[in-house]
């Protein structure tokens, strides 16, 4: 017999211990080889733990453990054999691939069964209809069938197309234990509110100029470049040349010093399966819109797939974050340590303004920038979010920074 011990590896730097998030195979089952074992939370991101070798294996910590990286949390017997239906599997899959194809086929004699809890066909049309919870449903049919009118009758119940699972009017309570991400969010957020000189400064940015040039242009854009404009690359780029402007914004505090930095990386807070997570765009300063656009949706997509690295969510010196995607009209962005500020946008609504003593309705959008007061003071604060509104309400700016074309062209 041949045991292989199988450790929990490292992370990334001063990670020191993960928790078993998930086990994605039982006790005794056969694992093949870089197959996907179990789920590891650790406090910057949840990753996959692969089998090192093909064998059975023997788990030797639950799910919800925390556990010490490098210690052993499950064993493989490499020296066992893979099970027939394993090696077969291949060769299996075009028959199973049939057997569907041929179950799929109408019955030409259909015999009628119905299990309990089983909706008849005009019941089933009613639910499917009317998004109606089916095992919510008090069956009175044969055998526990669901009747057409069992159906009709939770319609008139008040049944509605939003109702859930186990929102059925009850008192009961449940527990769930939060993950060592959300612990670790948990406290950060609160370290931040307790030990930052926190404060937020606010602006309306008028969205018209952007919105017509990416009606404009977008079609173009998408074509030639295979992704999609949106805002965010915009507000980036207009970030990015304000932090040039304003260094303090882009710093950090380091014990009595103060760390500036001569770059850009970008967070941009993405919603993830897990919770929120804030995945670096390196050296946003450099990138085009196209280059930032395609950034911005492959870190989204390792998000929402479960497979971001702390590697991807690590060394930022400034964030973006996007509230208005959920309907938020206005917020205080809490800092993402030990970055000095955040910048958060909202919902664009049509609101009226006045242009040239005029009032007209535009597409404004408030932004809002959390700022850390003992590096950053509030001339700085509002100047940067004004530079950015700037910006923003004259994209040609972004070419050239804080100036005009026309001051290029003269040498101004």
């Amino acid at each position: 017999m041949s045991i292989l011990e199988m450790k929990v590896p490292s992370p990334g730097e001063s990670i020191s211990e993960v928790e078993i998030a998930q086990w994605l195979v039982a006790e005794g089952d056969y694992v093949m080889k870089d197959q996907a074992i179990a789920e590891v939370d650790s406090d910057k991101a949840t990753l996959e733990l692969p089998a090192e070798e093909s064998g059975i294996i023997s788990l030797k910590a639950a799910e919800g453990d925390v556990v010490k990286v490098g210690q052993v949390v499950c064993l493989i017997d490499t020296s066992a054999p893979a099970p027939a239906q394993v090696e077969k599997t291949v060769e299996a899959a075009p028959k199973v691939e049939t057997v569907v194809a041929e179950a799929a086929k109408p019955n030409p004699d259909p015999v009628k069964s119905y299990a309990s809890g089983t909706p008849s066909p005009a019941a089933a049309k009613i639910i499917s209809e009317n998004n109606i919870p089916a095992q919510q449903i008090q069956a009175t049919g044969k055998d526990g069938r669901i009747t057409k009118s069992d159906a009709m009758n939770a319609m008139s119940a008040g049944f509605s197309t939003t109702q859930m699972q186990g929102w059925g009017g009850t008192r009961n309570q449940s527990k769930e234990k939060m993950s060592m991400l959300r612990r670790k969010i948990a406290e950060r957020l609160v370290a931040v509110k307790n030990e930052t000189a926190m404060l937020t400064t606010f602006n309306e940015v008028d969205m018209k100029p952007i919105m017509d040039l990416r009606t404009k242009y977008k079609d173009a854009f998408s074509k030639h470049h295979a992704v999609n404009l949106g805002f965010m690359s915009f507000f980036t780029k207009a970030v990015t040349e304000a932090l040039h402007l304003f260094p303090a914004v882009n710093g950090q505090i380091s014990g009595n010093e103060v760390i500036y930095h001569d770059y850009a990386d970008i967070g941009i807070a993405v919603s993830s399966p897990k919770g929120l997570m804030v995945p670096v765009l390196r050296n946003a300063e450099r990138l085009s819109l196209a280059e930032i656009e395609m950034e911005i949706k492959r870190l989204a997509v390792k998000a929402r797939d479960g497979k971001i690295t702390p590697e991807d969510m690590t060394g930022g010196t400034f964030t973006i974050t996007n509230g208005g995607v959920f309907g938020s009209m206005l917020s205080t962005p809490i800092i993402n340590p030990p970055q000095s500020a955040i910048l958060g946008m909202h919902n664009i609504v049509e609101r009226p303004v006045a242009i040239n003593g005029k009032v007209e309705i535009r597409p404004i959008m408030y932004v809002a920038l959390s700022y850390d007061h003992r590096i950053i003071d509030g001339k700085e604060s509002v100047g940067f979010l004004v530079k950015v509104k700037e910006m923003l309400e004259q994209p040609e700016k972004m070419l050239f920074g804080s100036k005009d074309p026309i001051q290029v062209l003269l040498g101004l």
